[in-house]
C-alpha cells in the first residue's frame, strides 16, 4: 500500500466530512487508506462516518487523547509505506497526493514533505513553512521583526522566508495539519512526542527528523485549504501557550535559554497590556451578493430560501471560468461553489485566483445538505444548512 492518510478529529463533523470526500477523490488510482482518528467527540462525527463513509477504517478513543497521541494511535493502524497527516478542517485537491508522492520518491534522505497551505479566503498561510524557533527566532515572531525585515535573513527565519510561497524547497519545520512522510521514518523517531505542549509537537517531530540526517521540503504545487490557519491576536493566553511550548522544545533539545524566559516575560506582559485597549472585533459584515456557480438551478432555489437572499445562478457548465469582473470594488461578494460539478482541485484554485478583502467563499460539498467555509484565518469557520 502506497499511502494512509491519519485525520484526527474532534467536533469538527461538517469539515470532517468534506475532508475525508477530498480525501478519497485524491485517492483514486492510489492504493492507500483513510484512518479516522475521533478523540471522544460528542457531536454525530461517529455516526456520520459509518454511514457515509462505512469503508473508512474509524478508531473511536473513549477521551480525546490529544494531538500528539490520537495520530500516533492513527500511524500504529497504518499500512501505507508513507502516511499523511491530516487535519480534518481541510480539503486536498484531488491530484495532491499524486504530486506529493511522485516528488517523494525522487528525493535523497527524505524527511518530511508540507504543502501550500491556504485559508478559506484563498490567503497563503505563512506556517506552512518555518525554521527551528530558536530563542531568537522565536524573539523575531514574537515582536514581529518579521514583517519589517522581511529580506533580511536575521529576522525572517521564523516562517523560513528565504523561500517563496511559489518555490519548492529545503525548510526545516513542517505544520502538523498537512505532513507527508515514510511510515517507519515516524515509527522510528517515536512519532509525537505525547508529552509536547500545544503548538510544540509539529515543531519536535519535524526536528527530531532533521537530528537522522534527513530533508524536510516544503512544496508548493498543490494547495490545500485549511480553514483555521493560525490566529494573529497575540493575547497573554497564547503567549503563556507559547512559552510552555518553547520552554519543552528547549528542555528537550537544547540548554536552557535564559534569554528566552527573560524576552517571553516580558512579551506576555507587552501583550496583556495591548489587549487592555484592545476594543471588541467588528462583527462580520454579511455579504451584498451572492453568486452560486452550479448546474442545478433547482440547488440554487434551495439556497436563495436558506439564505433569504437573491442568489446569482452561474451555470458553470457555460461559464468555466469564475469571472472576476463579478466582484465590484468594495462590495461585499460570497461565492458558493458546487462541488457536484466543480472538482476540489477547481474549488481550491478560484479562491486562490478571487482572494480579496471584500470575497468570502463556500463549498457544497457533493451529496451534502450543507454549505461550508470560513471567512477569516482568525475565527472558525461556518457551516449552513441546506434544508
Amino acid at each position: 500500500m502506497q499511502l494512509s492518510v491519519i485525520i484526527l478529529n474532534y467536533n469538527v463533523r461538517y469539515f470532517l466530512e468534506q475532508c475525508v470526500l477530498s480525501v478519497q477523490e485524491a485517492l483514486s488510482g492510489i492504493e492507500g487508506e483513510i484512518i479516522v482518528v475521533d478523540n471522544n467527540s460528542d457531536d454525530d462525527s461517529c455516526d456520520m462516518m459509518k454511514t457515509r463513509f462505512p469503508d473508512v477504517t474509524l478508531i473511536e478513543n473513549k477521551e480525546n487523547s490529544g494531538f500528539p497521541k490520537g495520530n500516533n494511535i492513527g500511524v500504529a493502524r497504518a499500512r501505507g509505506k508513507y502516511v499523511c497527516i491530516l487535519n480534518p478542517d481541510t480539503v486536498v485537491a484531488e491530484d495532491t497526493f499524486v504530486k506529493i508522492l511522485a516528488f517523494a520518491k525522487k528525493q535523497k534522505n527524505l524527511g518530511i514533505v508540507g504543502c501550500k497551505l491556504i485559508d478559506g479566503t484563498g490567503n497563503f498561510l505563512p506556517e506552512s513553512k518555518r525554521g527551528i524557533p530558536t530563542p531568537w527566532v522565536s524573539f523575531t515572531k514574537i515582536f514581529g521583526l518579521y514583517k519589517i525585515f522581511t529580506n533580511q535573513r536575521l529576522f525572517n527565519q521564523y516562517y523560513a522566508q528565504h523561500i517563496s510561497e511559489n518555490h519548492t524547497g529545503k525548510v526545516d519545520i513542517l505544520v502538523g495539519a498537512f505532513m507527508v512522510m515514510e511510515r517507519e521514518l515516524y515509527l522510528d523517531v517515536g512519532g509525537f512526542d505525547e508529552d509536547c505542549f500545544m503548538y510544540a509537537d509539529d515543531i519536535d517531530l519535524s526536528y527530531s527528523i532533521l537530528q537522522k540526517k534527513r530533508n524536510n521540503y516544503y512544496f508548493h504545487e498543490t494547495s490545500v485549504i485549511h480553514y483555521k490557519g493560525e490566529s494573529t491576536v497575540k493575547d497573554e493566553k497564547y503567549m503563556k501557550r507559547f512559552q510552555e511550548a518553547m520552554e519543552f522544545f528547549y528542555q528537550k533539545h537544547f540548554r536552557k535559554s535564559l534569554f528566552f524566559s527573560v524576552f517571553i516575560k516580558i512579551g506576555i506582559f507587552f501583550f496583556s497590556f495591548v489587549k487592555m485597549f484592545q476594543g471588541k472585533p467588528k462583527p462580520n459584515l454579511l455579504p451584498e451578493s451572492y453568486f452560486f456557480f452550479s448546474s442545478d438551478e433547482n440547488r440554487c432555489n434551495q439556497l436563495t430560501s436558506v439564505l433569504k437572499n437573491k442568489i446569482a445562478f452561474i451555470d458553470f457548465k457555460k461559464e468555466k471560468m469564475v469571472n472576476s469582473c463579478l466582484i465590484s470594488e468594495g462590495k461585499r461578494v460570497e461565492v458558493i461553489l458546487d462541488n457536484q460539478y466543480i472538482s476540489f482541485k477547481k474549488c481550491i484554485e478560484i479562491l486562490e485566483t478571487l482572494k480579496h478583502k471584500s470575497v468570502t467563499f463556500k463549498i457544497l460539498p457533493k451529496k451534502t445538505n450543507f454549505i461550508i467555509g470560513s471567512n477569516s484565518k482568525n475565527e472558525r469557520g461556518e457551516m449552513i444548512k441546506i434544508e
